[in-house]
């Protein structure tokens, strides 16, 4: 396990329960772990996570604000279907806002934060391209939050972080029919390595490249 994700395992552990629902409950959904279209039972949700159901309603009802699950009256709570179309109104935002996370990463990133992106960016590096697509998946989601933290601008963050995960549901849907999985974690290196330089127009050009590089993946498999 890299240093990054232990990191994250420790702040983790530091969270409400709540808030450590919805996070579980909020990856799971971007992963398609919860298949689109699933029925959603609190209830058995709380007995996996072991906790009240009272923190899972509470997380779901963020979920919904994110567009990840829908509640009808008296039916229930389901995730949400993922609609390709919606590719190009979320590419047309991350393309503009991306590229700003990474610039103000490259500006304002404290001294600890660099190293973090560096080590990150080594760790990249190494990795194996036959490794399991869904766990390279994952590996983009905290590359991705790690920038958006970086930045240092919380509402900055947590609107990148709902397109992202929008984009990732995108992704995983043509998981098996896509290019390489690790082609595209691996353009983090440099964007990662422009960031913690302090390079914030390069940082800015790669974050444009690799959202874009994105979009015209997923095109290639519709």
């Amino acid at each position: 396990m890299s240093l990054m994700l232990e990191n994250h395992l420790e702040i983790e552990g530091d969270l409400s329960l709540a808030e450590r629902a919805y996070r579980h409950l909020r990856d799971r959904l971007i992963m398609l772990d919860i298949r689109p279209g699933d029925a959603i039972n609190d209830g058995k949700l709380a007995a996996e996570m072991g906790i009240g159901r009272t923190p899972v309603r509470e997380a779901l009802k963020r979920l919904e604000s994110d567009h990840l699950v829908i509640s009808y009256p008296r039916r229930g709570t389901f995730a949400t279907i993922v609609d390709i179309t919606e590719l190009a109104d979320v590419s047309e935002l991350r393309e503009s806002l991306e590229p700003l996370a990474a610039r103000r990463a490259a500006k304002l990133a404290t001294p600890a934060i660099r190293t973090e992106l560096r080590n990150t960016a080594a760790s990249i590096a190494k990795m194996a391209t036959a490794e399991d697509p869904y766990d390279l998946m994952r590996y983009d989601i905290t590359v991705h939050r790690l920038i958006y933290r970086a930045a240092g601008n919380a509402h900055l963050e947590d609107v990148l972080i709902r397109y992202d995960n929008l984009a990732t549901r995108i992704w995983c849907m043509v998981l098996d029919k896509g290019p390489s999985v690790a082609g595209h974690v691996s353009e983090h290196v440099e964007l990662l390595e422009a960031i913690a330089d302090g390079d914030a127009e390069r940082a800015g050009k790669l974050a444009l490249e690799h959202v874009t590089s994105f979009e015209q993946a997923i095109r290639s498999v519709l």
